[in-house]
Formats: C-alpha cells, sequence, structure tokens
C-alpha cells in the first residue's frame, strides 16, 4: 500500500464502525473469519487513531489465552501478530498498555512448546512489547520471561534468534536480571547482542555489559569472552549514543592493571582522541576518564600524548581545553620518562598559556602547575619561556589562574637553578598569599603523616580491637 493509498485509508474509514464490526466478528463461532478480521485488523492498525485500537487490546489478549484448537493454533498467531503490529505504532503507549494487559504469562506460556511460524510470531510479539515499553521488561522478568529466553536460543538458528537477542539487551538492563545473568549462562549472549542486530539493541547489550563490568570476576569473565574487540567496533563505527555508551563500557572493563595494554592494542587510544576532540561534552568527560586509566602503563601514556599535541595544535578550544585537562592528569604520573615533555607539548602548553581562551589558559595553568614539580619538566618549562607568563598571571583577574601560577612559581622558587629568575615575584601578594597557604598545607601534611606513623606503631600494636 503506497502513501497515498494509505491516507486514503485512514481518511475514510469510520475507525469506530470498523471496530465495532470487528467486535461482532469476534463474537461469531467462524474460527477462519475471526483470523482474517484479526490478521487484518494487524495490517490497517498502523493506521487506525491509537485510542480506538486500545479497544481491541483486551479481546486480542483473549483470544490469545484462548485453548490450542486441534493442533491448529491460527487463532493464537492471527492475535500475536495483530498484537505485534499495535504495540510498534506510536511512541510505545499502546505497548505499555498492552503489557499490562495480562499478555505477558500467555505468551510466556505458548513460547516453551511453540514451533515454526507460531514460535516466530510469539517472538516477534514478545519483542514488541519489551522494546517498545520499557514498564514491560519487568512484568516479563517476574512471570520467568528470561529463563524461557534463554532456553529458546538453543533451538532457535533462524532470523529470530536476533528478536531474542534483542529482548536480552532489554532484559538485561534490569538490575534484578542482572543479579542472575552469570548464573543462567547469559554472558555469551549479551556479548552476541552487542556485536550485531539494530543499534539500538547492540547500545543496551553496551550498556548492560559496562554495569556488569564494574566487579572484577565479571569483568574478567567478559573480557574472557572477547568483549574488547566488541566494544570496540561499537565505538568505532555506532552512532553518536551508541559510541558514548561503548566508550563508557570499555572505560569500566579497561579499568584493572591487567587490561590497559590489551584495550589500547584494540585501537582504543584513537577513538577516544576522538570522542575528546569531537562535539559531545559527555564524550569528552568519558575519554578523559578512560585516558586518565589507560596512561596508567607508560606506552599508552606515550601514545595519548601523542594524539593529545596533535589536539592542542589544532582550532576546537573545548578539545583544547579537555586535552590540556588530561595532561595535567598526565603529569603527575611517575614514569620512568618525562611523557608529557618528551611528547613535545610543553612548548605548546606555553604558547596557550600567553595566547589562549579562558578556558583552555585554565587548564594549561594546572597542566603547567603540575609538570613544574619535576626538575626536568621545570627545565623545559623555563627553556619555552614560561616564568614571565607565570609572573604576569599573578596580577589577572582569575582566581584558578593565580592560584595555579603561584604554586608554578614556588616550585621554581626552591629550584636553585630557576630561583633568581622569579625574584620579581616575591614581592606580588597573590604570590605571597599562595606561599605562606602551601606552607600551611604541607606542615598539615607533615603532621598527618607522623600521626598516621605513630598511629601504626603504637595503637595497631596493642589496642587488641584494631590488631
Amino acid at each position: 500500500m503506497d502513501r497515498s493509498e494509505s491516507s486514503r485509508v485512514e481518511m475514510g474509514t469510520d475507525w469506530d464502525e470498523a471496530l465495532h464490526l470487528y467486535e461482532k466478528v469476534i463474537a461469531c463461532e467462524s474460527e477462519a473469519l475471526q483470523v482474517r478480521a484479526t490478521i487484518k485488523l494487524g495490517r490497517l492498525s498502523n493506521y487506525a487513531p491509537e485510542n480506538e485500537l486500545a479497544r481491541t487490546v483486551p479481546i486480542l489478549v483473549e483470544l490469545l489465552g484462548s485453548p490450542l484448537s486441534n493442533l491448529n493454533p491460527s487463532i493464537q498467531e492471527a492475535a500475536a501478530y495483530c498484537l505485534k503490529c499495535i504495540a510498534c505504532k506510536g511512541d510505545g503507549g499502546l505497548a505499555i498498555v498492552i503489557g499490562q494487559s495480562g499478555v505477558v504469562p500467555s505468551l510466556l506460556r505458548l513460547l516453551p512448546n511453540s514451533d515454526g511460524r507460531f514460535r516466530r510470531v510469539l517472538i516477534k510479539s514478545l519483542w514488541s512489547i519489551v522494546t517498545f515499553g520499557s514498564l514491560n521488561r519487568i512484568i516479563v522478568v517476574r512471570n520467568g520471561g528470561l529463563e524461557i529466553v534463554l532456553n529458546l536460543f538453543s533451538s532457535c538458528t533462524d532470523s529470530t534468534r536476533q528478536y531474542l537477542l534483542e529482548i536480552l539487551s532489554s532484559l538485561a538492563l534490569l538490575r534484578e536480571v542482572r543479579r542472575v545473568f552469570i548464573h543462567l549462562g547469559g554472558l555469551p549472549l549479551l556479548i552476541e547482542s552487542a556485536r550485531c542486530g539494530n543499534m539500538i539493541s547492540r547500545a543496551r547489550a553496551s550498556q548492560a555489559i559496562g554495569l556488569l563490568g564494574v566487579t572484577r570476576r565479571v569483568r574478567r569473565m567478559l573480557v574472557d569472552l572477547g568483549v574488547i574487540p566488541v566494544l570496540i567496533e561499537l565505538l568505532r563505527d555506532g552512532d553518536n549514543s551508541t559510541k558514548l555508551i561503548a566508550g563508557n563500557a570499555l572505560g569500566i572493563i579497561a579499568s584493572h592493571i591487567d587490561y590497559l595494554r590489551p584495550v589500547a592494542q584494540a585501537g582504543a587510544i584513537p577513538l577516544y582522541a576522538e570522542l575528546l576532540g569531537g562535539p559531545e561534552p559527555l564524550g569528552k568527560e568519558i575519554a578523559e576518564d578512560v585516558f586518565c586509566i589507560l596512561a596508567v602503563a607508560e606506552v599508552n601514556a606515550v601514545a595519548i600524548a601523542e594524539h593529545l599535541v596533535r589536539i592542542l595544535r589544532g582550532n576546537n578550544d573545548e578539545a583544547k581545553a579537555a586535552a590540556a585537562d588530561v595532561l595535567w592528569d598526565l603529569s603527575g604520573y611517575k614514569h620512568s620518562v618525562s611523557v608529557v615533555q618528551n611528547s613535545g607539548a610543553i612548548p605548546i602548553l606555553v604558547d596557550l598559556l600567553r595566547d589562549g581562551n579562558g578556558d583552555v589558559r585554565e587548564k594549561v595553568s594546572g597542566a603547567v602547575a603540575q609538570l613544574s614539580y619535576d626538575a626536568a619538566d621545570r627545565g623545559a618549562l623555563a627553556d619555552a619561556g614560561v616564568i614571565p607568563l607565570l609572573i604576569n598571571l599573578l596580577q589577572g583577574e582569575s582566581e584558578e589562574l593565580k592560584d595555579n601560577a603561584a604554586e608554578a612559581l614556588i616550585n621554581f622558587s626552591e629550584d636553585p637553578l630557576q630561583r633568581d629568575r622569579i625574584s620579581e615575584a616575591f614581592d606580588i601578594p597573590s604570590f605571597q598569599n599562595i606561599q605562606n597557604r602551601l606552607i600551611q598545607i604541607r606542615a598539615s601534611d607533615e603532621h598527618m603523616v607522623r600521626s598516621l606513623r605513630q598511629m601504626s606503631i603504637e595503637q595497631l600494636t596493642w589496642d587488641p580491637d584494631l590488631v
């Protein structure tokens, strides 16, 4: 039916009268007429008003729950088909109506003993109910639907398997499902669901994988089952929303020392660099967090720094600020080499401190302050001309810029090789204030360390409640 014909159907049909006639057909004793009328209703449901279709749901549910007639499930099949068509209409409101109507127990009762076309129709009907009506997922699970769906995988090898995978990805978002998911053997199927099918279902499966991967034991199981390349593929080829979900899930998987290198070797670092340089603020946050995880391995930190330098040389100020933020974190890592210095980032950071916009300069100033704690980085910063810039920042309006500049200059002042180069900063009030504050903080930290040391020697030895 083309668009013009469907428009004529919609405008030229008295749906109230049509549904009244349908009710009369269902009330008759001819199953053949009932089947034909129900199938026709399903085909025309896309053109009927939702409030009129809602009237038919109790009738269809009753037909689905009627006893099978002499090995001929045709009326149940027609009812399941029609319910599927109605559930897919609109924004999911009808799917919720159907789910609340009591149809779920009937579907789950019929599924285990069904086969062939009847099984395919039942599976598609269940799929429409859980896909378009999120509230229905709880009803399915609490009626034993998870176990029934998992059992169906062993006997479904045709195209209906994909519908089962999409049902599974929907159910896996429920906390009560995830609690039993591993014991029921659902992890391999969840990974399969993330690997194939429509992107919405794959994103749901990725979200569930991320939620399951929070615990170390499950994370290891997921990695052993091959989850890393699946999430990498979604991070590379998914739509914007899917990339964010897959990127977050992969970050959770990566948050263990054993998986830092495998995730990077699978090609994650360039993909997170794309997120960092992309338009999504959430993507930048995810990429920053994951880079800070992956950078614990020095070889990863080197690769990450190269991408950050490329971003800092670009034209996207938001991406530059995010990249500087990551460098801020990386500069505090105790690697055997100065990753930031060797990447060539320091001269670029100094240029951005001079000419960047406000947010970029604040992030860069934080990175510079952190870098100034290392003698080699401090020398590289001084050679790049950072000291006059830091002194000028002490006179600025941004408190964060002044604080970061003062912190860096204090580190320079404590370096015998650099002290003379910052002498003019000593008389600036903001420098003096930060210097006094840092002295107090360091004294407090030293006192805490002494207290903890004393407790570890005395209390832990003598207090029976602590031993």
